[in-house]
């Protein structure tokens, strides 16, 4: 059983799991300073009412200053040629990728497989267990796909928008993904990272949510709630997250904000006039047209990914006439899931650890959403076979147009000036950022802003749980309702007006 003495807790205060502790903010002339007077809320707030307040902490205990740099000043530390993009060399690692997936295939159906099939014993066993590294490199290697219409739907794979649509459309086609519907849900999500109001990808709970949800009522309060049990964290992680947790945003809009009444076009609302919401039967996914998530001039992009599905999706069913379904479900099926646990695991730490605040909008800027990230480390397979998506996400966060390939040199570059507020947790390797998935599962539930906060920080929030783990939550008497939150829950019909604890009027 987990438990937070206080032992392990100064422990933790003190290491964490984030490397820009040990960086230097001193011998870094660009950085901005850490004085309270100088970060803090450095765009609405004064001396007076910082002094007054109490610090931020984030769930290890460490304080948090607002980041006040620019994003100027993160652009011109950047050398110009890290900004220099090749289709040639792009299309070279497409390439390699693709001859990897093709190898990787004719080894084992044809001769390792065989060789297994005519040995004496344990000849099933034997096969099995090939079947399964089979699957697991073939998920390595459609990851890498993905990642390269990633690059492509961020315009970084070239300098042709053309050629980005072609490659990108026909890789994530490939790999059942909508292209043109993920980019640019894809692009809301860059454009508002951090934002608890607008973020597209791995909006957090905050507390009057995962309380309603929990308890059932938002009379009740989370101090209600007992240590969630270890197996209820493995389901929620293992089977809703990992194994359905693609699906889920792409037919759901899992993770996703749900504030979708403000959609311009008025495509939040139904025609009966009830606001449309996150789930299965409102039309907010990746595949309809008429979803809110995007606007109308878009809707020929999104009839263009759902036909690259079902192309994708009949060759599957020929194939599977051809050669029989269990055998296209070993070939094809199996490393798909591997290519959407990886997908899921990957964006869900780049935005969940217990050093990350997010923001609600009136304390958020886009250097602030960007810096609300984090670098991890898997290894070989994270820096070549998935092209350092997972190495080099915060400076991606930043310029989404540099290629991957240039990104290790521009993130050492932006460190310059970020100071401490560059997070990276790469302890353990690849192996850390496995056991990184039950970390953040069990020490990040919900956010909420912390004690004392005033002005502009009450608009910074982090994360807490239940589990006894690193800083404690607001008592329920020092908590204050948020207003846009509840009203929003009442037009989403999720709690009805009589039961909200204060008055939504303005």
């Amino acid at each position: 059983m987990e438990t937070a003495t206080n032992a392990a807790f100064a422990r933790t205060r003190r290491s964490g799991s984030i490397s820009e502790i040990s960086t230097p903010v001193s011998s870094l002339s660009t950085s901005p300073s850490l004085s309270s007077s100088s970060t803090s809320l450095s765009s609405m707030g004064d001396e007076a009412e910082l002094k007054s307040s109490k610090p931020l902490l984030d769930t290890y205990g460490n304080e948090f200053h607002i980041p006040n740099f620019t994003i100027k000043e993160i652009r011109d530390c950047i050398p110009r040629h890290c900004w220099e993009r090749s289709a040639v060399r792009s299309l070279g690692y497409v390439a390699r990728d693709l001859i990897l997936i093709a190898s990787n295939f004719y080894a084992f159906q044809f001769h390792i497989i065989p060789y297994l099939s005519d040995a004496n014993g344990f000849n099933y066993l034997y096969r099995g267990a090939a079947w399964a590294v089979y699957t697991l490199f073939q998920g390595f290697f459609g990851t890498g796909i993905w990642v390269l219409a990633h690059e492509c739907g961020h315009q970084a794979f070239s300098e042709s928008r053309t050629l980005n649509s072609i490659v990108g459309w026909v890789l994530h086609s490939s790999l059942l993904v909508p292209f043109f519907s993920w980019q640019l849900s894809h692009a809301k999500h860059h454009k508002s990272t951090g934002n608890i109001e607008k973020d597209m990808a791995y909006v957090p709970k905050t507390r009057q949510e995962y309380a309603r949800r929990k308890t059932g009522s938002l009379a009740n309060d989370i101090s209600e709630l007992t240590e969630e049990t270890p197996l209820a964290t493995v389901v929620h992680l293992v089977i809703i997250q990992q194994l359905f947790g693609w699906f889920l945003y792409l037919f759901a809009n899992a993770t996703g904000h749900d504030y979708h009444s403000r959609q311009k076009e008025g495509r939040g609302r139904k025609a009966d006039g009830t606001i449309r919401q996150n789930g299965f039967f409102d039309g907010v996914n990746h595949f309809n047209p008429a979803s809110p998530l995007y606007e109308k001039k878009d809707a020929h992009l999104i009839l263009i990914s759902d036909i690259g599905i079902c192309i994708t999706a009949f060759a599957l069913y020929l194939a599977s006439k051809q050669w029989g379904a269990m055998n296209v479900f070993i070939w094809y099926g199996i490393p798909y899931l591997w290519v959407n646990h990886w997908i899921v695991a990957i964006t869900f730490l780049q935005h969940t650890d217990p050093s990350l605040p997010h923001y609600h909008s009136e304390a958020w800027n886009y250097c602030r959403g960007a810096a609300a990230t984090i670098d991890r480390e898997f290894g070989f397979v994270g820096r070549h076979l998935m092209h350092g998506i997972i190495e080099t996400h915060v400076l991606h966060h930043f310029f989404p147009l540099i290629p991957f390939y240039n990104a290790d040199e521009a993130t050492e570059a932006i460190k310059k000036v970020m100071g401490v507020h560059y997070r990276s947790d790469t302890k353990g390797g690849p192996v850390g950022f496995i056991t990184a998935l039950w970390k953040s599962s069990r020490w990040c539930q919900w956010v909420e802003e912390s004690e004392g906060a005033e002005g502009e920080a009450k608009g910074v929030v982090f994360f807490r749980n239940r589990n006894g783990l690193g800083v404690p939550p607001l008592a329920a008497e020092k908590v204050i309702p948020r207003k846009a939150e509840l009203r929003n829950l009442v037009q989403l019909g999720r709690v009805k007006k009589e039961d909200v604890p204060v008055d939504l009027e303005e």
